[in-house]
């Protein structure tokens, strides 16, 4: 009719079927009860009543965006993964995230910071997940989950714990690197924008050759480092608890498209036997002067997901996803995490996760993988078993067996690794507190200590952390005693 409002579009149900109302129930009359045949309504319940996936056990909390990775330096000689060759252009997918806190936690708790890539290249997904920092608190699986529950919530309060979390660090005297950097200005940044990333790990490299390396991988961020001092951050945690996933939608969202310039270390793989300090140690880095940084390329980020439940919180980052040209290292967190990641997304978000959009593969799918629930997407291998007769797809280990590995022999223990003859818990720690700070970033050092130690660590916990610092730096443990005695 000329002259009337167009019609907008009706509601259907989850199959398309048009609904009779968006507000009222089916009754016997307007005051009667509720009939069980309004699938509709039934619908809307039972969908509302799953509408969340678990949330991850660590990293709850975080953002990210779609961005484009490319390659503006040759590093061929190291490796052949398609995504380092020169001149390529890869579509990829960040997330950022804090590690203990829950979903709904402040953004701005002191924490380290993870830093989860996605590569989507012609030759399947390449994954990296690690932190803003270029070492972890542990250096074995085993000690994973203990760690991780030392930062929760005490069992008996449902509260966070300094307690908890100086009690397990002052008994596992190899956290002491990471603990330094977390209690430094890295500890809080910020913005997300504001932190580099770092694999943490150590990767092995194959080039075309077949030839073999060790390589780590680190993120600058083009914005600038920064950070947030204590005060500010506890504020912000009150006025604006979303303060870092904020400021990464609005920036791409305004046009100001983050971005972070990727630098490697190659270290020989021969050179690997014989180090100072055992590069595959992930509480150790690789001193620059050793292993100096090599340009590769350039991620962007400028777009942000439509949906942030589809695209950010059911992502699936796993260290796992491993293309050819990269294959992993004798790092035990590494070897311990290719199983984990992996793991606990089919758990989270069930055993086709990698049909979902976020994690999909843009490229072709030949897997033998079927069924199971809520897959959607057929297997394309004619027949769900391999040999098969019938056209389905081969391993083609000419193509693609790389040498991605190392020599390994001697009876099956359980020990720590052999100390290379610069190893030790507190020297890399108290070279950062001595030679990298400032005098500025060593008196928030001290403060950062001194005010988390103050908040309900027992007195034995607080005597060994006492003497945690002093294996550290004599100097700043005297200065974090004398705060917590009083002066």
């Amino acid at each position: 009719m000329t002259g009337s409002s167009p019609r907008t579009a009706y509601t259907t149900n989850n199959v398309g079927i048009p609904v009779e109302s968006d507000e009222h129930s089916l009754t016997i009359s307007p005051d009667g009860p509720i009939l069980l045949q309004d699938h509709y309504l039934i619908e809307k319940m039972a969908q509302f009543n799953r509408e969340r996936v678990p949330e991850r056990v660590v990293h709850a909390k975080g953002a990210g965006a779609y961005g484009v990775f490319e390659v503006t330096n040759d590093v061929s000689q190291f490796t052949k993964a398609v995504v380092f060759q020169p001149g390529a252009r890869t579509e990829m997918l960040a997330r950022f995230s804090t590690v203990a806190g829950e979903l709904g936690s402040p953004d701005t708790w002191r924490d380290p910071r993870g830093f989860a890539l996605k590569f989507y290249t012609e030759l399947g997904n390449y994954d990296m997940v690690g932190n803003n920092t270029p070492v972890f608190f542990v250096r074995d699986p085993q000690k994973f989950q203990d760690f991780i529950r030392s930062q929760k919530r005490h069992p008996a309060t449902g509260l966070r714990s300094n307690d908890m979390q100086w009690d397990f660090w002052t008994l596992s005297p190899e956290s002491a690197h990471m603990v330094t950097w977390l209690m430094g200005d890295r500890g809080i940044p910020k913005t997300y924008r504001n932190m580099n990333g770092y694999s943490s790990h150590t990767y092995m490299w194959v080039n075309g050759a077949g030839e073999r390396f060790w390589v780590k991988y680190h993120f600058k961020t083009d914005q600038g480092i920064d950070f947030l001092p204590q005060a500010d951050a506890d504020a912000l945690a009150g006025s604006d608890g979303d303060h870092h996933r904020r400021d990464l939608y609005e920036a791409i969202e305004s046009g100001n498209a983050p971005s972070w310039s990727l630098k490697v270390q190659i270290m020989p793989f021969e050179d690997a036997a014989g180090y100072r300090f055992n590069p595959f140690d992930l509480t150790k880095v690789w001193p620059h002067g050793d292993y100096p940084l090599i340009d590769v390329g350039r991620m962007t980020l400028n777009q942000n997901p439509e949906d942030y439940f589809i695209h950010i919180e059911q992502a699936a980052f796993e260290p796992s996803n491993l293309i050819p040209g990269v294959g992993p290292s004798p790092d035990k967190m590494l070897l311990g995490r290719l199983f984990s990641y992996p793991d606990t997304h089919r758990y989270r978000i069930g055993p086709n996760y990698t049909q979902l959009p976020p994690n999909r593969a843009r490229t072709t799918v030949r897997s033998y993988a079927k069924d199971g629930p809520m897959r959607y997407e057929p297997s394309a291998a004619a027949r769900p078993y391999a040999p098969n007769s019938y056209g389905g797809p081969a391993a083609d280990t000419e193509r693609f067996g790389d040498p991605a590995g190392w020599a390994a022999a001697g009876e099956m223990v359980r020990e720590a690794y052999k100390l290379h003859r610069e190893d030790d818990d507190w020297g890399q720690a108290g070279t950062q507190v001595r030679e990298v700070l400032d005098d500025a970033a060593r008196d928030r050092l001290v403060s950062n200590v001194s005010g988390h130690l103050a908040q309900g660590v027992s007195r034995p916990v607080l005597d060994r952390a006492l003497q945690y610092w002093r294996n550290i730096d004599k100097v700043i443990g005297d200065r974090i005693a004398k705060n917590m005695n009083g002066g």
